[in-house]
């Protein structure tokens, strides 16, 4: 397919001086969405390293008159987990598209995001926070366009 077309310029004797590629360009809302991603997903899972007793807490309570009570724990030790992961995933895919041009870590980042999201919405669901589910499904709406923006191979 060749190099991809380049925006230059010469500046003091420096010719060609590449500013920024088509690519670049073209991944842009890949890169952004990630970024979103990586925020909120860090500051989540952040959130609940720092306030594990809080967390705790509060879901225990939530959990309290459903079948999911005894797992409370278990339960947020796996969410925090995979927040942390999936917004790290994300800030170093936007790292590793700048380095070779590649989505493939964004990609794995909205995987990981979405199945996060979905456990969130099965929880509140099941304990019948139907606010609180609802509140979910825009994130998830933003992890499908962030999956499809970086399909491995969307364009062969």
């Amino acid at each position: 397919m060749g190099e991809p077309l380049r925006f230059g310029l010469s500046y003091r004797g420096v010719k060609n001086l590449t500013l920024v590629s088509v690519d670049f360009v073209h991944n842009l809302p890949s890169l952004f969405a990630a970024l979103f991603v990586a925020i909120l997903f860090l500051q989540s899972g952040l959130d609940k390293v720092f306030d594990w007793k809080g967390n705790l807490e509060w879901l225990t309570g939530h959990f309290s008159k459903t079948f999911l009570a005894g797992m409370v724990p278990m339960m947020l030790g796996t969410i925090t987990l995979m927040e942390l992961v999936t917004g790290l995933a994300a800030a170093v895919g936007i790292v590793y598209f700048l380095a070779t041009g590649s989505l493939v870590v964004i990609f794995a980042a909205g995987v990981l995001g979405a199945a996060s999201l979905t456990a969130l919405f099965f929880g509140q669901r099941i304990a019948k926070d139907y606010a609180g589910a609802a509140v979910l499904v825009p994130y998830f709406l933003l992890l499908i366009v962030v999956l499809l923006l970086s399909t491995p191979n969307r364009f062969p």
